[in-house]
């Protein structure tokens, strides 16, 4: 379905597809900055894991705390980002984000011990989950016209992100350390501050007649969205539940499984890189077939699939074709591109954008969260990581029931439950 024209009401800035090119290129370069810079601090720790142990000292249960941080860290910031939306501009709320995100990486990287790093980490982890939900609505605030697109390149750099600080990780640590190899990654978050401190300076300069006090309030939307009152909201939220806790527990895990299958540390984080990277092929074409398909339900199966042939293929092939099945299980990464598309397509405003990301991701992160945490607890030497990946593949049921709900084409807006006049304010 075609995205409508959105009324000036609905944007917060009036006219959005008709700023100067200059604002919108500044933007442009805000989001996709943001986009390179967001999963480094998630990728770069795992590949790493037998060296910093080596300084702090990380058993299984704070390894696996240290494994659901990152989803648990993107639920809270869901949660705690619906009211933020709705009363701070957009471009302050992602300068916010980048900021923490260079803090914990920076804090991380100087940790002294266990609980110093995990706090850090979890500082960092805040902010890229508060950058995750407020990149949809931004899209359609600056780019109503290009949703398709600049899903694409968003999506995208997320992956090269992951890949090049996966791939990364191991040389660094041989040369300088893993101190280093793990902060320095605070670099590429710090520079995505830039276009947002350029902008936000461009607003301040621009002369608007004073308004009375009664005016200084924002004007809230027509119909308040609620997605937890619709089976799309809640469909959404499955979908990141399932896919955030399978990406997230192989971005974690995926080295000291293919380690303890007899592979060597290198060429274990060569693998989380592989990984990491086929989120770019899909990710190139994901978002564009499932603006296209009015019911993109075989999408979502197909990923599925991808990753329960690539985890049979890790647990009992042998190592030596690891990569062909780190290639499938990689495939199905497609899941989290399909998941923040289905954000804008199932919703037609800003408004409902942001109402349903903070949700969908608040709500998803939050149940995908003990992925990460019990892949490591139900893990025994010699059980060739059976019970773990069997979690996952539970999780990846509940993906399809997600996808199932938010399959019929309809939008979030026209739900008979919201179709309620907004309180008048006195």
């Amino acid at each position: 379905m075609a995205l409508r024209r959105l009324p000036k009401r609905e944007l917060r800035v009036n006219g959005a597809g008709r700023r100067p090119l200059r604002g919108r290129l500044t933007a442009l370069a805000g989001i996709l900055l943001v986009a390179f810079s967001a999963r480094e601090a998630v990728s770069a720790v795992s590949p790493l894991l037998g060296q910093i142990s080596t300084d702090l000292p990380f058993d299984a249960v704070t390894t696996g705390i240290l494994g659901m941080l990152p989803t648990s860290s993107f639920a809270a910031m869901g949660f705690f980002a619906l009211p933020l939306l709705r009363r701070i501009q957009l471009e302050h709320l992602l300068l916010v984000a980048v900021l923490l995100t260079t803090f914990g990486q920076v804090g991380r990287a100087m940790g002294w011990n266990v609980l110093a790093f995990l706090v850090f980490t979890c500082i960092a982890m805040l902010g890229i989950g508060l950058a995750n939900v407020v990149a949809p609505p931004l899209l359609i605030e600056y780019f109503p016209d290009k949703i398709g697109i600049l899903a694409v390149l968003h999506v995208t750099l997320l992956g090269v992100s992951t890949a090049v600080a996966a791939q990364f990780a191991i040389p660094l640590a041989t040369l300088y350390g893993w101190r280093f190899s793990t902060g320095i990654w605070a670099v590429l978050s710090a520079l995505a501050a830039v276009p947002w401190l350029i902008l936000l300076a461009a607003k301040r300069n621009v002369t608007r007649p004073r308004a009375s006090p009664a005016n200084d309030r924002p004007t809230p939307p027509a119909n308040p969205v609620q997605p937890w009152r619709s089976a799309i909201g809640w469909g959404a939220a499955l979908i990141f539940a399932g896919c955030s806790s399978n990406t997230f527990a192989a971005l974690t895990w995926l080295p000291a499984v293919l380690i303890d299958r007899g592979m060597g540390q290198e060429a274990a984080g060569s693998m989380l890189a592989l990984y990491s990277i086929l989120a770019l092929p899909v990710a190139l074409m994901v978002p564009l077939a499932v603006m296209k398909m009015p019911r993109p339900l075989p999408l979502a199966i197909l990923f599925v699939v991808a990753f329960a042939v690539g985890y049979g293929g890790i647990i009992f092939a042998p190592p030596a074709s690891a990569w062909v099945w780190v290639v499938m299980a990689g495939l199905g990464q497609g899941a989290y591109s399909f998941a923040f598309t289905m954000i804008n397509k199932r919703t037609r405003t800003q408004s409902g954008s942001g109402s349903l990301s903070a949700f969908a991701q608040g709500t998803g992160y939050a149940l995908a969260s003990v992925g990460p945490f019990f892949f490591a607890l139900l893990h025994r030497p010699g059980d060739g990581w059976l019970p773990s990946f069997g979690m996952l593949g539970a999780w990846l049921l509940v993906l399809v029931a997600g996808a199932i709900m938010v399959n019929k084409p309809r939008m979030l807006e026209d739900h008979w439950r919201f179709q309620r006049p907004f309180p008048r304010q006195t």
